[in-house]
């Protein structure tokens, strides 16, 4: 038997602020559309998703369009294609429509999703086609037992799971990340709680964190897979593999093969300014290291940009619009988001040296601002970094209302 095992597609990402949105929109949809056709021609038993198809909970109902049209084909050859949620397919609003309940019901995916006892443990039941629901599914053989995300304490939880299964030749779905390996901050459990799970399960299908790993038991024998995600989501992903496994099994043995994709380039460079008098000074010294630093990025790539140093004239003199016209004049990238950590000196004299960036400016107007309402006297902190934290998610032009909101929660 054979499969694929990919996670974290993020359909419905973009950036709506920028006008390589439709582009950067169709990206997912072309990269689960290239996966679905390398399942079908290598004629896989199934697919498995860990997780996070959607970027969010709460989906336009064109990217539900699309998801049916992408996923089509695989349903076409009567590959099942079987999948848990992650944290970004979570609905947090009470009574709201499940799109990824609706796909299972509909047969484009076998969403498994564990029932809780009285006792806190897990019971895994069947998948029932009719209502596309259950915990458990069987493919010629193979046991194969789905878990969403379930948080920090996820590793709490592996020992109840394991209670839960008393079928041989298993395979779980599960959207969790190990620390020491994933690169997100939260959402993980410790390699030794997850050891349990090799003795339980033959394969483990991880999804949460964008860059590929393999976890092994102390005698070496690999039991979890992360793939990562097939396209690059976050600045900061440029340097991992994209891909997916492709896994055989064969006499209870499961032979990996780690299939890479092609997801758009991607850049984040840091350019110093350190030092310029001017303006059109630090322009041209930004210039000469970005044709340098961006020289081979790629057609259409996504570029980060950062720009430190301490300067001899106001930060806000230089930009956000400008540096992003000299990027493009370079690059011709779809999307550019720029981070202006520049320093203002305000004094000659080691002594009277002042250095400001735009976030400590930024910082202290709000909280000057929020101060000057008595109701909020004494949350002055917490209310500037929470208005922050949500300017920063709206300039990167890929948050939906839902985020914000937990953000205020």
């Amino acid at each position: 038997m054979r499969f694929i095992h990919t996670s974290d597609i993020h359909l419905g990402k973009t950036y709506r602020t920028s006008a390589g949105e439709a582009e950067r929109y169709e990206d997912f949809f072309r990269m689960l559309g290239s996966i679905v056709s390398d399942a079908i021609c290598e004629q896989v038993d199934f697919v498995l998703i860990a997780g996070d198809l959607f970027h969010t909970g709460q989906i336009l109902p064109r990217t539900f369009a699309r998801t049916i049209e992408t996923l089509q084909p695989l349903k076409d050859a009567n590959i099942p294609c079987i999948t848990v949620e992650g944290n970004h397919d979570w609905i947090h609003r009470r009574d709201s429509i499940s799109w990824m309940e609706a796909l299972s019901q509909m047969g484009y995916i076998h969403l498994l999703r564990p029932t809780r006892t009285d006792n806190g443990g897990y019971r895994f039941d069947q998948f029932d086609p009719e209502t596309g629901m259950g915990g458990h599914i069987e493919i010629n053989g193979l046991n194969i037992y789905g878990l969403g995300y379930i948080g920090a304490q996820a590793g709490v939880h592996v020992p109840r799971i394991c209670e839960a299964v008393e079928t041989k030749n298993n395979i779980l779905l599960f959207h969790v990340g190990v620390w020491t390996f994933s690169p997100v901050e939260i959402g993980n459990m410790q390699p030794a709680e997850s050891l349990p799970l090799a003795d339980v399960f033959d394969y483990v299908a991880l999804g949460h964190g964008h860059k590929p790993y393999v976890i092994e038991t102390p005698d070496g024998r690999s039991y979890a897979f992360n793939p990562g995600s097939p396209e690059r989501v976050n600045f900061g992903e440029e340097g991992y593999d994209k891909g997916y496994w492709l896994v055989t099994v064969a006499d209870c043995k499961y032979a990996t093969e780690f299939r890479r994709t092609a997801p758009r380039p991607m850049k984040s460079v840091s350019v110093s300014l350190d030092g310029a008098e001017s303006v059109d000074q630090a322009l041209n010294h930004l210039r000469d290291q970005l044709a340098e630093k961006l020289n081979g990025v790629g057609e259409r790539p996504l570029i980060e940009m950062k720009v430190t140093g301490r300067v001899r004239f106001h930060p806000f003199e230089l930009g956000r619009e400008r540096l992003r016209s000299l990027v493009e004049e370079l690059a011709d990238p779809l999307h550019v988001e720029i981070k202006n950590h520049l320093s203002l000196v305000t004094g000659r004299g080691l002594e009277e040296t002042e250095r400001r960036n735009l976030e400590e400016i930024e910082r202290d107007v709000l909280h000057e601002l929020i101060g000057a309402n008595s109701a909020w006297k004494g949350k002055e902190d917490e209310l500037v970094s929470l208005a922050t934290a949500i300017r920063d998610q709206v300039l990167k032009g890929d948050t939906e209302g839902e985020e914000l909101f937990a953000l205020l929660k």
